[in-house]
Parts: structure tokens; C-alpha cells; sequence
């Protein structure tokens, strides 16, 4: 299975998404950023903007919540549609149990993992999720770089996950570019936000093309 690029709409022109999300129609999902101004001190959407971009996006909704108390409003999302929703191991009251009940709801369930958050908490209960996520750079804002002293994180979970064989997507977010995606690919990611290196392209498009012909040399089996 080649490399997953879900592109942030982040750094997209938020006057013109619907036109911007016709541009990255090679990705495998539109990763959405959701900030509440609390978790981080940034904000951005909320449910009724994926209500309606869920009604026009040709992709699936890969949905990434930076937001406190995921445990009330993260099933919100789901019902809404999201292919995925993923929320921070950070913020959330009980990750297992909202898991289980994005799961319920038909969506995939993913945990976010900020880059000062230790995985090792988290290794034993890995299977209850679908999707691990490993920032490499702090949420909030676009446009960061890439922090390489998190890849130590993404290989202890992907000797988790291969080891066990666990049916879990690794994916990363911040910073990832040309470069920075054969390094996370090689870590063991198969999944991967891009935002501002796909949407300052001149064809986005041919830019996720690039990013997943990078990453699909490195990304192994167990993606």
C-alpha cells in the first residue's frame, strides 16, 4: 500500500477551500485541524465547518482535534462524518474509552501524541486504537519545522505495532517536506501531514505525487 499524504487545509485559503481541496485530488484524505484557542493558543474550526466541508470534499475527512475535553465533543465528529478523528493523549479524560466510541460511531479512531509526550504509557493498549499519531512539532500553527528528536518516539511504535502486528497507522504531522518524509518513512511512519509544502506548490497535486513517490521508497510493511 503506498505512502498516505492527507494535506492540512491549514495552510490552504480559507476564502476558497472548497476550490483548494479540488487541488489535492491525488491525496488519500484532507486533514483538518481543529483548535480551540485552549489545548493550544490557536483557533481555527469547528464542527458546523466539517458538517460542510464533509458535504463537498471529494476526499475523506481526516479529522486532527487540538482541543480540551475530547471526551465530550470528539464523538460530535464522528457523527458528523470524519473518516478519521484523532484526538490528544494529552487532553483526554479516558483515551480508551473514547476510542471505543469513536469506533462505535464508524469512525477511526486515532490518538495524538504531542513531541514531550512519552509513548511508553500508551504501548499496551495500542490496539485499541487505529491510527497513532506523532506530532513533530508543537500544535498550534502551521508552517513549523520538522523536529527529527521525535522519530525516536515513531520507531518504539513501530516496533510495537510490527512486532504485535497490529493493524495501526503511524502518521506524522509538522514540518514535512521532500526531505523531513523520508526521514519519518524511515522511522516507521506510513501516514502524512503535509500543509504548506502542498499548498504553496504550484500544483499541489503533483506535489502530494512527489511526497508519496519520497516516502514509498522508506515506508515499510507494516504501514
Amino acid at each position: 500500500m503506498p505512502a498516505r499524504i492527507n494535506p492540512s487545509i491549514l495552510a490552504a485559503d480559507f476564502a476558497n477551500l472548497e476550490r483548494d481541496l479540488g487541488r489535492i485530488r491525488t491525496a488519500d484524505a484532507v486533514h483538518v485541524d481543529i483548535m480551540d484557542n485552549q489545548f493550544v493558543p490557536n483557533l481555527t474550526f469547528g464542527l458546523p465547518m466539517v458538517q460542510r466541508l464533509r458535504q463537498v470534499s471529494p476526499l475523506p475527512l481526516d479529522v486532527h482535534l487540538m482541543i480540551d475535553n475530547p471526551d465530550r465533543w470528539a464523538p460530535g465528529y464522528a457523527e458528523a462524518g470524519a473518516f478519521g478523528v484523532t484526538f490528544h493523549a494529552e487532553a483526554a479524560a479516558n483515551p480508551v474509552e473514547l476510542a471505543r466510541t469513536l469506533r462505535s460511531l464508524g469512525a477511526r479512531a486515532g490518538i495524538a501524541l504531542k513531541p514531550g509526550t512519552a509513548v511508553e504509557p500508551y504501548l499496551d493498549v495500542l490496539a485499541e486504537f487505529d491510527q497513532v499519531l506523532v506530532m513533530t512539532v508543537e500544535p498550534g500553527f502551521g508552517g513549523q519545522s520538522f523536529m527529527e528528536s521525535t522519530m525516536g518516539k515513531l520507531r518504539t511504535l513501530a516496533e510495537a505495532v510490527r512486532g504485535r502486528e497490529l493493524d495501526v497507522w503511524l502518521q506524522v504531522d509538522g514540518g514535512i517536506t521532500a526531505e523531513t518524509i523520508v526521514t519519518a518513512a524511515e522511522a516507521g511512519a506510513g501516514s502524512f501531514v503535509a500543509g504548506s509544502s502542498v499548498f504553496t506548490a504550484d500544483d499541489p497535486a503533483e506535489q502530494i505525487e512527489r511526497l508519496r513517490a519520497a516516502a514509498d521508497t522508506h515506508v515499510h510493511a507494516h504501514r
